[in-house]
C-alpha cells in the first residue's frame, strides 16, 4: 500500500541571528520585495524517485503549487529542475558505493520531462523544464538555468524542493554566488532525513550568509504586494 502521509518541518530560525542581521543592516530581512516578472521560482528534484519515500516531500508540494500558480499569473518564471542522468564515475562509485550510485544516477526517471515530475504538480504552458547535472542547479556548465534566467533578466530566485541540504542548499549558495537575491522558502523545501534539525541547519546557513529564509505565507504576501501597486 502506497504511503500517502505529507508532513512539513517545523522550521525556525534562532532569535539571535534575526538579532544579528537586524543590527548588521538595520532590518531582519535583506530583501523587502521583489518585482514578480524578475522573479523565477525554481523548484528542485521533485520527481518520484524523492517524493514517493518522503512525507516530508509530499508535505510541500501545496505550497510550491500554490506560489508556482500565483507567480506565473504576475507573470513570473516557475522553472522545474530535475535530475539528469549521468555517467557512472569512479569517484561516484567510491563515494556512494556502485549500487547507490546507479541508482542516485537514475533518480530522475526517463521519458519527457513532464511526465517525469511528481503526479501532483500541474505545470503551466509557459513554465520552464529542465535537467541538472549536478546538485546544483547554478552550477555553471550543468544545468541551463543561468543562462535562461539571465535572458529573462530575472534578478531574484525562490528556492523550492528537495533536498534542503544537498541540492536546495546547494542552488541557494550557487545562485548567490552568481549575483541572485536569493529567497529560500522554508515551508516548500524538505529535507530527506525527516529531522527538522537538519532542515534547519540549512536554513540557518543560508539566512546567515546566502539569502533569506523565508515562509510561503510570507511570500504571497510580498507578491500580492507588489502586484497591488
Amino acid at each position: 500500500m502506497q504511503n500517502t502521509e505529507s508532513l512539513v518541518h517545523a522550521w525556525r530560525i534562532d532569535d539571535r541571528e534575526y538579532r544579528r542581521q537586524e543590527e548588521r543592516r538595520g532590518r531582519r530581512f535583506a530583501y523587502t520585495s521583489f518585482a514578480p516578472t524578475r522573479t523565477a521560482l525554481v523548484v528542485v528534484d521533485m520527481v518520484p524517485f524523492f517524493v514517493d519515500a518522503n512525507p516530508y516531500a509530499r508535505g510541500i508540494v501545496p505550497n510550491i503549487q500554490h506560489l508556482a500558480d500565483r507567480l506565473r499569473t504576475a507573470g513570473g518564471t516557475v522553472a522545474w529542475v530535475l535530475p539528469a542522468r549521468t555517467e557512472r564515475t569512479p569517484v561516484g562509485d567510491e563515494f556512494h558505493g556502485p549500487e547507490a550510485a546507479e541508482m542516485f544516477r537514475n533518480s530522475g526517471g526517463s521519458g519527457p520531462l513532464p511526465g517525469r515530475l511528481w503526479h501532483g504538480f500541474t505545470p503551466g504552458s509557459d513554465d520552464v523544464l529542465m535537467e541538472k547535472s549536478a546538485p546544483s542547479a547554478f552550477f555553471p556548465g550543468r544545468c541551463p538555468l543561468p543562462e535562461l534566467l539571465q535572458e529573462r533578466g530575472i534578478d531574484t530566485v525562490l528556492i523550492t524542493g528537495t533536498v534542503t541540504n544537498v541540492c536546495c542548499e546547494s542552488s541557494a549558495r550557487d545562485a548567490w554566488t552568481l549575483g541572485y537575491r536569493v529567497i529560500m522558502v522554508a515551508d516548500a523545501n524538505a529535507n530527506a532525513t525527516g529531522r527538522d534539525q537538519d532542515h534547519n541547519a540549512t536554513l540557518h546557513t543560508v539566512y546567515r550568509s546566502f539569502g533569506d529564509v523565508r515562509s510561503t505565507a510570507a511570500v504571497l504576501t510580498m507578491l500580492e504586494e507588489q502586484v497591488a501597486t
